[in-house]
């Protein structure tokens, strides 16, 4: 029997780990999805079951190395940034793997802004806005400064994407997509290591960066593959598009949150981006990528329920809610509504003044609308793109697609689907080290929204 080349991606979510294995013309031929159960830290604050993890990938591929069919080429991974594992010098975990969202210490937080130039020059210098523990260089500097004698047995830090790398290649690194997203370790105006890292005698517990591309023979027994180094999930689902486009488009990522992501603006971040929630990611070419971000899909869940009861219907009604231009043109008549604290006007909104739950759906829509547009404006300025891609759940909206073409009329919007964009992209990363074959050009399926001039946007 000829055995089918393929390539296995575990693709670890918050909520959702899953492994993907991409044959050599990236369709998915085998998929698995598991959950764990959290566990807790020293704490009591929940957190990732690390050893759960490590089982389920051992598990996984000595299932998948049993089968006849295939033959696994090269191991990579695409996983959530912000958390680090401390390993000792024999490789073992030395901590639980704190919650990103963990409760960061005021008076600690507080002594580091003041000793390295304040809140707004730092923020500017790492592209991270203040985030307390979702700044992963943070939880180091924490360790560091309530747990010395701990701190002494670290080797390495490394990002969740690095260290699950290291459970198959023995090889501990660090990745660029990875230390480069909010992380206040690297200084982007210097394109490296923040002095602080140095400076508090941590430089020697980040493990050598290596190349995105770059690939490890494997201590995992099983057959001759190779593993890559791991990437960060935002950087990764940016690769396909990065891959087939090259011309300058933006991406629009929309889920929980609607992230914007502009590769092709390189400026530094202003303090006023900052303060309007925008941060850098970084590619795996090792470029940053000016982003911004708006909570829009959880408005939206939030906002959809409130309609649903009002109007006395079932949420699932507003997953397929056709397009009225003519609702558009009348609800832009409005008095506008301030937008108070929430993430939109809409929660301000009186639902009582609707005709309708179809047209308190638009008015909804709008507002989101509206406030992509304030998002995504902030990572266009002063760049020549010509191209709007959105991906993720917006995408299927046809009110929400139709608005932002209105929205952006010298530019063109589509819908971008795809299967798994996260794994994809931590495949495609690898690609010259296991696939054969050219790189695909039909990765991404597009739907073009063209400009609705009765809209009276």
């Amino acid at each position: 029997m000829t055995r089918n080349p393929v390539i296995a991606i575990f693709d670890v979510g918050k909520t959702n780990k899953k492994l993907f294995l991409f044959d050599e013309q990236y369709k998915i031929v085998f998929e698995r999805t598991a959950r764990f159960t959290e566990t807790t830290d020293e704490d009591g604050d929940p957190c990732e079951n690390l050893e759960s993890l490590r089982l389920s990938v051992f598990d996984s591929l000595r299932e998948v190395f049993k089968r006849k069919d295939i033959e696994v080429k090269a191991i990579n991974f695409s996983t959530y940034g912000a958390s680090l594992v401390y390993i000792d010098e024999d490789g073992r975990p030395l901590t639980p793997l704190y919650n990103y969202l963990k409760t960061y210490p005021g008076p600690l937080k507080q002594q580091f802004y003041q000793k390295y130039g304040g809140e707004a020059a730092f923020s500017a210098q790492t592209a991270s806005p203040v985030l307390g523990s979702l700044n992963s260089g943070m939880q180091l500097y924490r360790l560091k400064h309530e747990r010395p004698e701990l701190c002494k047995d670290v080797k390495y830090a490394l990002h969740l994407p690095q260290y699950m790398s290291y459970l198959l290649a023995g090889v501990p690194c660090s990745d660029i997509t990875s230390i480069g997203c909010h992380t206040n370790l690297w200084d982007f105006q210097q394109n490296d290591y923040h002095p602080w890292v140095k400076q508090e005698g941590l430089l020697d517990k980040m493990a050598p960066l290596v190349a995105s591309n770059e690939v490890m023979p494997a201590v995992f027994p099983g057959n001759n593959y190779s593993i890559g180094t791991g990437l960060h999930d935002s950087s990764a689902a940016l690769i396909p598009y990065l891959v087939n486009f090259h011309e300058p488009f933006v991406l629009i990522s929309t889920g929980t949150w609607c992230i914007s992501m502009n590769p092709f603006n390189h400026t530094p971040l202003t303090e006023a981006e900052l303060a309007q929630d925008c941060l850098c990611y970084m590619t795996f070419q090792r470029k940053p990528v000016k982003a911004s971000r708006l909570f829009a899909g959880y408005e939206h869940e939030l906002q959809v329920k409130r309609i649903a009861e009002h109007f006395n219907q079932n949420t699932m009604r507003y997953r397929s809610v056709d397009f009225d231009a003519g609702i558009i043109a009348t609800l832009r008549h409005r008095k506008p509504v301030a937008k108070g604290t929430g993430i939109t006007a809409f929660g301000n909104r009186d639902l009582a003044t609707f005709s309708t739950d179809v047209e308190a759906y638009h008015q909804l829509m709008l507002d989101i609308a509206d406030e992509q547009y304030k998002s995504t404006q902030l990572v266009l300025k002063g760049t020549r793109v010509k191209r709007i891609f959105v991906d993720g759940g917006f995408s299927k909206n046809v009110i929400y697609m139709n608005l932002l073409a209105a929205m952006f009329p010298e530019t063109e919007v589509f819908a971008a689907s795809m299967a798994q964009a996260t794994a994809m992209g931590a495949a495609l990363a690898v690609h010259s080290s296991w696939n054969r074959k050219a790189l695909p050009n039909d990765l991404i399926e597009l739907k073009y929204y063209a400009l609705a001039h009765n809209a009276a946007i």
